[in-house]
């Protein structure tokens, strides 16, 4: 099955020239099935972009789902047409009393302040507390990763000395969990970063669970709530030149970002990089939303709680 996605949204025609299957409003309307509810709190600066990428991975699940996009009143984007945002984003507060079976929150390019500094981190506080009744499992992604362990259990983070940056092996620590049917042993994540949670903070919280960690890039992988909650500190969901983009955009101008590590290929920046991530990937977005929202939402969507 498709996903239902805005009428126009730019993505629909990127996805359909690689053969991904999607469908605006217009024709989703003609089915009689009740689609899973899935909101996706974009913080991205390149939205198009992002909205493309969690497009792309969510779209390989037999699931019929409809996606809605969510901003934020306290801050305008700079990076996006004001007019993509009034078609295709509602603010919170005309999404705070609707439900949903899952959600995704993004990272942000605000990772070096503190938390209290973010100019609108009152309202996704109240966005984080308002997740934990109003939908069924959340996807949170490197900075809301870090944030949403802060918010919810008291997590700090960690400045690192140079960019966390590159693609890094990862190990499933108990390859049972339904998030990880279909892995290897060892499976590649995108990281580009700045600050760091650690493990012993982790391990010392009785209600988190780190399900996968890198000897290179620390921890991956944690749950919580049962898998009502996770927090992924790479970007599995990043395109193949994601990583060059970010090198090329930053390398003369910060000295603490240097070649991305297990990249490109001869770790050779003139070289194509060489796409290690995107199989597993697409089973991490898939298994979320077959074992931890479908499988875990009731059919009336009001009695999510």
């Amino acid at each position: 099955m498709p996903l239902r996605l805005p009428d126009k949204l730019p993505a629909i025609d990127l996805l359909k020239q690689e053969n991904i299957f999607v469908m605006d409003n217009t024709r989703a309307h003609a089915q009689d099935i009740r689609p899973l509810r899935i909101a996706i709190l974009n913080l991205m600066p390149l939205k198009i972009t992002t909205e493309t990428d969690l497009i792309r991975l969510l779209s390989n699940t037999p699931l019929q789902l409809e996606i809605s996009f969510m901003k934020l009143m306290s801050h305008t984007p700079k990076n996006t047409p004001v007019e993509h945002m009034m078609m295709f984003y509602r603010d919170f507060s005309e999404m705070r009393h609707e439900k949903y079976d899952g959600m995704i929150v993004t990272g942000a390019p605000v990772e070096q302040l503190e938390f209290e500094d973010v100019g609108y981190w009152q309202e996704i506080q109240e966005i984080f507390t308002w997740a934990r009744t109003h939908v069924t499992s959340t996807l949170y992604i490197c900075w809301a990763a870090q944030a949403g362990l802060y918010h919810h259990y008291g997590i700090p983070k960690y400045p690192l000395p140079m960019k966390m940056f590159g693609i890094f092996p990862q190990v499933p620590l108990d390859s049972k969990l339904p998030i990880f049917r279909g892995f290897d042993d060892v499976f590649m994540m995108p990281h580009s970063r700045h600050t760091e949670i650690r493990r012993e903070d982790i391990l010392a919280h009785p209600d988190l669970t780190l399900i996968a960690e890198s000897e290179e890039s620390g921890v991956s992988i944690v749950m919580a709530r049962g898998g009502r909650e996770f927090f992924i500190t790479g970007h599995l969901e990043y395109a193949p030149n994601t990583l060059d983009n970010e090198y090329k955009r930053d390398k003369d101008v910060r000295s603490d970002v240097a070649l991305p590590r297990n990249y490109y290929r001869d770790d050779n920046p003139a070289n194509q990089p060489i796409v290690t991530w995107r199989s597993h990937a697409n089973l991490l977005y898939t298994n979320w939303v077959n074992y931890y929202v479908y499988q875990e939402t009731p059919y009336n969507i009001d009695d999510i709680t």
